[in-house]
């Protein structure tokens, strides 16, 4: 059986790049050039805010003591399970050191970056837990100097809870600057900040394209696009629980595409049943954007079978993957393309987005099927170094100076050949590439 499109994606989550990437990348040309003053200048049109951009001590206090203590205790516990989940992720690192051949010892050692750029959204959603994700792994990693950067409300500033969650977590400057001039203020070292050497975060699409115009320049998470769910059912799912996780995500953005795979056509056809009326219970901004994902960008696919179920999913690699069906431990053997997996109607992605302490900076737009989401192993960076004894380099630059002349780099063979002397006076060594 070939799979049956219930409900098939009108449109795909691209944007107009063309016109997005000549935005930004003049945006970037122009704060380069002008530095401190183009970005307070883009700030002031696109932000609408006059305030301090780099908060003050007095700044953060005054933002803290806005926030409800129940709402600091749930940033705390949220931070708390981050954080020990990223310094387990952080034990799975270590240095290594190895004698490759007698005399000759190759090494690993992870170090972490220096500086550290957390862009967290603040417009239509204040993105508390993008902060929690972002400072948290980079703090944990052991970044020396992290910046978190989040966009402000004209005359307000950035969002308190925003503000106090960033301070928890450990950031050692935080930015009220949005858009492409925060990531640009962060990668050109602007305002008296250290040169950002990774830029981390979602945002928006100009966000996603500076970070992509800026790549190879700073290291960055990932190219992020819109977000995108996808749950895999099957006759023992819940059709409204199914429905209102679909529903949880589409309200992400107009153009946030949600999918449901199923093998059970009655499932399938009571969650579109529901979908529109719990679409219509959301508040407005929520509705409309859940409305146009569900409209223009959702699918749902019938399958023959749960091995078609994943086959289909694996294809779709989506950022997050929901597994309501029988046997679990099958699925979680045999899926391999997901940014984040739930496994079982108990956990839901709502409680990766904001609290379990796995990270929901993920691969959208198909890239889980080459690499995963963000960590503190992102922060890090696996350099290798190596020491020899003169005897151990004997054998080394022996294949070296042979493998160097049949590649034709006589340099490289030379740099060999002179130590063989050098340590070995009076041997006779056959260095040619065919001796």
């Amino acid at each position: 059986m070939t799979r049956e499109y219930l409900k098939k994606a009108t449109l795909t989550a691209k944007s107009d790049a063309t016109e997005v990437h000549e935005t930004v990348k003049n945006i970037l040309a122009d704060i380069e050039a002008g530095g401190d003053a183009k970005a307070m200048e883009y700030a002031k049109k696109f932000d609408q805010y006059e305030g301090n951009v780099l908060l003050t001590p007095e700044d953060i206090e005054a933002a803290c003591a806005l926030v409800p203590e129940k709402l600091k205790r749930d940033i705390e516990f949220s931070h708390d399970n981050v954080k020990r989940f990223a310094q387990a992720q952080k034990a799975t690192v270590s240095d290594v050191e190895v004698e490759i051949v007698p005399g000759m010892i190759a090494g690993q050692k992870a170090i972490p970056v220096d500086a550290a750029g957390c862009y967290v959204p603040g417009g239509r959603y204040s993105h508390i837990a993008s902060a929690i994700m972002t400072v948290t792994t980079a703090k944990v990693a052991g970044c020396r100097h992290i910046t978190a950067c989040s966009p402000p409300r004209p005359g307000v500033g950035i969002a308190p809870a925003i503000v106090y969650a960033a301070h928890i977590c450990g950031a050692d400057k935080i930015m009220a600057m949005g858009g492409v001039q925060g990531v640009a203020a962060m990668t050109f070292g602007l305002f008296g900040l250290p040169k950002a050497n990774i830029l981390v975060g979602p945002g928006n699409q100009f966000v996603a394209e500076a970070k992509r115009i800026l790549f190879g320049r700073v290291g960055i998470d990932m190219i992020a696009g819109p977000t995108d769910s996808l749950i895999l059912a099957d006759k023992t799912a819940d059709a409204h629980i199914v429905a209102t996780d679909l529903v949880s995500q589409a309200e992400h953005g107009y153009n946030s595409p949600v999918w449901l795979v199923t093998d059970n056509r009655a499932l399938a056809e009571k969650v579109m049943e529901l979908v529109p009326g719990m679409i219509a219970d959301l508040p407005d901004v929520n509705s409309q954007n859940a409305a146009a994902a569900w409209r223009d960008y959702a699918e749902v696919i019938l399958c023959s079978d749960r091995e078609e179920m994943a086959a289909c999913s694996d294809d779709y690699a989506p950022e997050h993957l929901t597994v309501q069906a029988e046997d679990l431990d099958w699925w979680l053997n045999r899926l391999t393309c997901y940014g984040s997996l739930f496994l079982g109607e108990e956990t839901t992605v709502s409680y990766g987005d904001k609290a379990t302490g796995t990270n929901h900076v993920l691969p959208t737009s198909g890239a889980a099927s080459y690499t995963g989401g963000l960590s503190v192993h992102k922060y890090m960076k696996i350099v290798t170094w190596q020491r020899a004894t003169r005897e151990g380099s004997r054998a080394i630059a022996e294949a070296t100076a042979r493998i160097s002349r049949l590649e034709g780099m006589e340099g490289h063979a030379r740099a060999a050949d002179v130590r063989l002397a050098k340590y070995f006076p009076g041997v006779n060594f056959d260095l040619t590439a065919d001796g």
